[in-house]
């Protein structure tokens, strides 16, 4: 009984220990974690979160049985879905009444998007709310191009193939994305280890047989190899050793090897694995909604420039049909210019070879440098070029180590 008061009292100690460690750079301290706020009164962490839906899901069932397949939907759905799949498409067809309120609702639709992704963002925890945003877009764009612009007959079969093609491919390279981005586990730092071990007695062996010349390049070979060991670092939330470039996202709650940021759109993080794939999934999304744009408006205002008709299309609002079509163009242009300034900013960090996490921390830090109009933080540390980052990207190693992605991490 002794040894038990004592192993309970180490424990205590260490966990109090462990609150007054400093915690990472992009792993900020909570304010409950933190000794001068006594009362905790200003905390919004995910404790709190995870003990109320506790709360509501082991609340006393007044009556029958319930089915586990149905308590595992109502687990994984989430409030924040019900208003996209209802208020979507009401404010789409309000704002296609009349132009006034089309820029209303236009102009006020990103800035509501914009305060939830603060709003969550602020309390570190995932939703499904933006994924469900992109993805009902993306079909009601589609069913709105099926049912409205098709059957106006100035679309030709080849331009609704390229459509049809590119909506597909775009959820297609989605799921890939989804299948995990490299999520460092416990034996990755043992199997380093080991190769290290390996590495170090096949040296010893092959210095006894060189030459004076060639173990010169063995010790600076060596040296090198301790240097890239050195950078190796514990994480002091999952308590593992991690590769040089991971990082921990707090939103997920894992390491990710060459972590880069935690996509909302996507609803999970952008590291190693899916890094490629997520690229792709922009570049194809952005390629379908620019295409699907233009067969829209070239068939709803046929006697006006492609780049005059989004401005200006005579008549458009005397049909209903035709006034919500021009509606969902301009929305999905907005979404499209968000998303293109994504990319651009992707496209930048792979060509100085820093990654969104590295970036925001070399601003915190005061460590890196400002290029290009503040659109890219130069670190220097990794890069090697133009053409050598890029062929670092495209044939940087597979994550192996991740786990199978199963069919809850699809969403």
């Amino acid at each position: 009984m002794t040894a038990y008061k004592r192993q309970s009292h180490l424990q205590q100690a260490i966990m109090k220990w462990e609150k007054l460690k400093p915690p990472e750079p992009d792993d900020p301290m909570c304010c409950c974690e933190c000794d001068i706020d006594q009362y905790g009164c200003c905390c919004d962490c995910e404790d709190l979160d995870e003990a109320f839906n506790r709360w509501l899901k082991d609340g006393p069932p007044k009556g029958g049985c319930q089915s586990p397949v149905r308590g595992a939907i109502v687990g994984k759905l989430e409030i924040s879905m019900i208003p996209v799949l209802v208020l979507l498409p009401l404010l789409l067809r309000v704002a296609a009444l009349h132009y006034l309120l089309g820029i209303i609702i236009l102009t006020a639709l990103p800035g509501l998007v914009l305060w939830y992704y603060y709003a969550t963002h602020r309390k570190k925890r995932r939703t499904l709310f933006f994924l469900t945003l992109a993805l009902f877009s993306l079909f009601y764009m589609y069913y709105l191009f099926i049912t409205e612009i098709l059957p106006r007959g100035d679309v030709s079969q080849l331009q609704q193939c390229a459509v049809t093609a590119g909506v597909i491919l775009t959820v297609v390279c989605l799921i890939h994305t989804k299948r995990g981005p490299g999520v460092v586990a416990t034996s990755l730092h043992e199997a380093h280890g080991q190769g290290q071990e390996a590495n170090k007695d096949s040296a010893e062996h092959n210095g006894s047989i060189q030459s004076a010349a060639s173990s010169g390049i063995a010790t600076e070979l060596q040296t090198t190899k301790e240097a890239l060991t050195a950078k190796w670092s514990t994480c002091p939330v999952c308590k593992i050793k991690r590769p040089p470039r991971a990082g921990h996202c707090r939103t997920c709650g894992s390491c990710v090897r060459r972590l880069d940021h935690h996509c909302i759109w996507i609803n999970s993080c952008v590291g190693q694995a899916n890094h490629r794939s997520f690229l792709l999934t922009l570049s194809v999304f952005l390629l379908t909604s620019l295409y699907g744009i233009s067969v829209v408006l070239c068939s709803l205002c046929p006697q006006q420039h492609l780049m005059t008709a989004l401005l200006y299309c005579p008549g458009v609002y005397s049909q209903s049909s035709m006034a919500l079509c021009f509606t969902c163009a301009w929305y999905s242009s907005i979404v499209t210019g968000g998303l293109l300034f994504l990319l651009v900013v992707q496209v930048l960090n792979i060509s100085f070879n820093v990654t969104e996490r590295e970036a925001q921390l070399a601003l915190r830090n005061k460590t890196g440098q400002s290029r290009l109009w503040g659109l890219v933080i130069d670190t220097g540390e990794y890069s090697r070029g133009f053409y050598q980052n890029w062929v670092e990207f495209l044939t940087m190693a597979h994550a192996s180590v991740s786990p199978r992605a199963s069919l809850t991490d699809l969403v």
